[in-house]
């Protein structure tokens, strides 16, 4: 999915990416990069006070993260095999319920 998000982005987009979830290796266009002037960064780090803007953009319903599948605590087994199967795009959440 990586070069159809970059494909994606307007000129001077940002890409920002927090995880390799995929694995560590993808077919980048470098053309992408320097005709778009996209500007590509790595998150590791967040400044503090991140957490608590993005709650409240979640609270006034501004930014609704995307969920991939959600799993009672009761199966939580087949919660761990869907993250490993990496076929997912969004978040795999276990509930208590």
């Amino acid at each position: 999915m990586f070069m159809p998000l970059l494909n994606s982005l307007r000129q001077g987009g940002r890409y920002s990416s927090s995880g390799a979830i995929s694995g560590p290796l993808v077919e980048f266009d470098l053309r992408q990069l320097v005709y778009k002037d996209l500007q590509l960064t790595g998150a590791t780090m967040v400044p503090p006070g991140t957490m608590a803007r993005l709650v409240k953009l979640i609270e006034q319903g501004l930014l609704k993260p995307l969920l991939a599948q959600t799993f009672p605590l009761q199966e939580l087994g087949s919660a761990q095999e869907a993250f490993m199967a990496k076929r997912h795009v969004g978040n795999i959440v276990v509930t208590m319920e």
